[in-house]
């Protein structure tokens, strides 16, 4: 057993023994060094000196690479580990590596568990100061961030920067797959996993993986039927917040083109449709028999009649069948003549919505609907579909007599005509039958000139 050393050294003060002078010394100087400025006290002269650096904003220490300067010199240590990527602090538990030791003491944090700032009024721990402070801001109400551009105030100077952005457009955050810039990091970790096909969230159920922690919610309610936003007005329940949303606006008799699944507005139905293509992974409901998934029970139910043939809604008028309700309401305005969209800027009126809103891009000239390989633009979304299989060469209208293959429906249905021998566009003038419009169009410019 090693001999215990002999404790020689008493302090004259408060009596504690020391085994060395120099540690007595040491001890002594314990706050006897006294800001002049604030009265804080230290123990050591050189960390007055570096304290009083805060009063006077003298910053004497500088980098030799990029030339920022710091009031302390252990700040300017930890900066040139940027420049250099040294990290010197290594946790002993997973591995990982540190610039800086402060950083190291709460990551190791992750793996004790340790949470040693306690919030005096609900008594909820925290593993960081910063959470702490941020989290009795909840208690005190208290937004001392203000913006400058709208008075609204913030609790978190990083929540008044992301605010900031939507006033000034900036969009710091560059993909460096495609270029993409996007307002908040977050959201461009989110756009990545398009790129790298990371899929980090899976349903405990099914296993299924999702690159969204909210796909993952709305996903795992399809197996539960978990429905937990509820109507205030009536009670109904819905599993998706937007859904909720939406609802509540035929409460107060609102009607817009609203996105159930982020939440975003649409002016018109087409561009909600050519939005929700980018929710790919939020289609819950997917066909047995060919695989094809989508947003609503509904619509999965409507589709599944493609392939049974089944076509529930006859018409009173002329007896023919669709397969949905909102298809036999339009054939209806064929029997009524009814069209009760009408074009705001010539007065022209339609018996679709949606053939409206197609006519109005004539007046506009608006192209909504761009090909993200060319750049092209489109004013009816069908061309922009018809469009992108010259890019990708899909062809998928196939001819069942001959087996010849078409990127538009129209063009096999043309096609098919050579088989049947159907001529179905009639001269009013002679008589004769042709299989296509435009062949009839070129045969009636002889009886005009013959006039």
């Amino acid at each position: 057993m090693a001999k215990e050393k002999k404790k020689l050294y008493k302090c004259d003060v408060c009596k504690k023994s020391f085994s060395k002078a120099v540690t007595l010394t040491t001890h002594k100087c314990i706050n006897s060094h006294n800001c002049d400025v604030c009265g804080k006290s230290f123990s050591r002269a050189d960390s007055l000196n570096s304290h009083k650096y805060s009063h006077t904003g003298e910053k004497p220490y500088s980098c030799g690479i990029c030339g920022k300067s710091f009031s302390h010199k252990h700040h300017l240590v930890r900066h040139n580990y940027i420049h250099t990527g040294e990290k010197p602090h290594h946790c002993d538990i997973c591995g990982n590596s540190f610039s800086d030791g402060s950083t190291l003491t709460k990551h190791k944090r992750i793996h004790t568990g340790e949470k040693p700032y306690r919030c005096d009024i609900c008594g909820i721990s925290f593993s960081q100061i910063i959470h702490l402070t941020r989290h009795i801001k909840s208690h005190t109400g208290e937004k001392p961030y203000k913006c400058d551009f709208c008075d609204k105030s913030f609790s978190q100077t990083y929540i008044l920067a992301k605010h900031i952005r939507t006033h000034t457009g900036e969009k710091p955050f560059h993909c460096n797959f495609c270029g993409e810039s996007f307002s908040q990091n977050s959201h461009l970790t989110t756009h990545k996993y398009i790129h790298t096909g990371e899929k980090p969230y899976h349903c405990s159920i099914c296993g299924e993986g999702f690159s969204q922690k909210w796909y993952l919610t709305a996903h795992e309610y399809a197996h539960t039927g978990g429905k937990p936003y509820h109507c205030d007005m009536c009670d109904e329940l819905f599993s998706l917040k937007g859904d909720l949303t939406q609802h509540k606006l035929t409460h107060v008799g609102e009607k817009r083109c609203y996105c159930n699944i982020c939440g975003k507005f649409f002016s018109d139905k087409n561009l909600l449709r050519s939005h929700k293509e980018n929710h790919e992974e939020a289609k819950l409901y997917r066909c047995d028999i060919c695989g094809k998934s989508f947003f609503a029970n509904s619509s999965l139910t409507n589709h599944i009649r493609i392939h049974t043939g089944e076509k529930p809604y006859p018409c009173d008028v002329c007896g023919k069948s669709f397969s949905v309700r909102s298809n036999l309401r339009k054939h209806k305005y064929i029997h009524t003549g009814e069209k009760p969209y009408p074009c705001d800027i010539c007065g022209k009126s339609f018996s679709l919505k949606s053939n409206s809103t197609r006519h109005r891009y004539i007046h506009t000239g608006e192209t909504p609907y761009h090909c993200d390989v060319c750049g092209k633009s489109f004013s009816v979304r069908c061309n922009l579909t018809n469009h992108k299989r010259i890019h990708t060469g899909e062809k998928p209208y196939t001819c069942d007599i001959c087996g010849k293959s078409f990127t538009v429906a129209s063009n096999l249905t043309n096609h098919k005509r050579i088989h049947t021998g159907d001529k179905p566009y009639h001269c009013d003038i002679c008589g004769k039958s042709y299989c296509q419009m435009k062949d009839l169009t070129r045969h009636r410019s002889i009886h005009t000139e013959e006039r």
